[in-house]
């Protein structure tokens, strides 16, 4: 862990550019004015990097954002480095996160002091066994079901959702080259109420409609990775951007597929994101 620690979260604020500080004020403040300002002891966040390239602005301001709530709340933050997309994964991009966490003057509680540190105790690698022990308890509960359609088969089909045949036609899990989907119905409307107040709702089956949970190379899909994650680390305060809410809904969907229910009472708040002025999302 780094040996600095920044005892004002406003001086990590100098770090950004200056389009972004009002945003992140604004949201600060927003949780500030909230019921949740004043969390009960034991509040346990992530900050999650990942090294398939170089961090942006956009990954900044969600830093920040996600350690000044965190440690104005007197909370534990924990750095976890998403490296299970090893085909995209770079030593130079691990390095740059250490590097960009050491300038925005970001410290934390636990994780890796370093490269080196990180691959021998922290990489996603090692906790492969978690992941297989998740993934076959969807498999015995039968909510799973393999399919072989690609990425561009399911572009072409109406609405972009897969054929329901590779349902239909029963496949086995342990055949090659199929991926794993868990089975999602109408009746999976997730809701929840953000930090701040906002309420959340997510029709599951129309947005993340039978979800892949382990790729065809038999890697766990990101979002059975993410929720394993936060589940062994102790994770209960998730700080995500707005586009990412069919991703909280399909991790707590998850979780009540396996009694993890304690994590369906996490705190989420999903920020906005920075944009240009055409509306588009952007890297700073």
């Amino acid at each position: 862990m780094p040996a600095r620690r920044i005892e004002t979260g406003w001086v990590v604020l100098t770090s950004l550019p200056n389009a972004t500080r009002p945003l992140v004020n604004f949201q600060f403040n927003e949780f500030c004015r909230s019921d949740c300002a004043q969390m009960t002891p034991g509040l346990c966040t992530r900050i999650t990097p990942t090294p398939s390239g170089y961090l942006h602005w956009g990954n900044a301001f969600s830093f920040v954002l996600t350690w000044l709530i965190t440690r104005k709340s007197l909370g534990h933050v924990v750095l976890r480095i998403d490296d299970l997309d090893t085909a995209r994964k770079r030593p130079e991009y691990i390095e740059d996160i250490f590097q960009s966490l050491d300038w925005l003057g970001l410290d934390y509680d636990e994780g890796p002091s370093g490269p080196d540190d990180f691959e021998r105790k922290y990489s996603q690698r090692l906790r492969t066994e978690l992941y297989a022990m998740v993934l076959d308890e969807l498999r015995h509960r039968s909510r799973l079901f393999a399919c072989q359609c690609s990425r561009s088969s399911i572009q072409r089909t109406p609405n972009r959702l897969h054929p329901e045949e590779c349902q239909k036609r029963g496949l086995s899990l342990h055949g090659e080259g199929v991926a794993w989907r868990i089975t999602t119905s109408p009746r999976n409307v997730i809701e929840w109420r953000d930090v701040g107040g906002q309420q959340r709702s997510v029709d599951l089956h129309r947005d993340m409609r039978d979800f892949i949970v382990r790729r065809k190379d038999t890697v766990p899909a990101y979002q059975v990775a993410s929720l394993v994650d936060d589940l062994h680390f102790g994770i209960n305060f998730i700080v995500r951007g707005e586009d990412l809410l069919a991703s909280t809904a399909a991790q707590v969907f998850l979780a009540e597929q396996i009694d993890e229910y304690d994590f369906c009472q996490s705190k989420f708040l999903h920020h906005r994101l920075l944009t240009d002025d055409a509306g588009s999302q952007r890297a700073l």
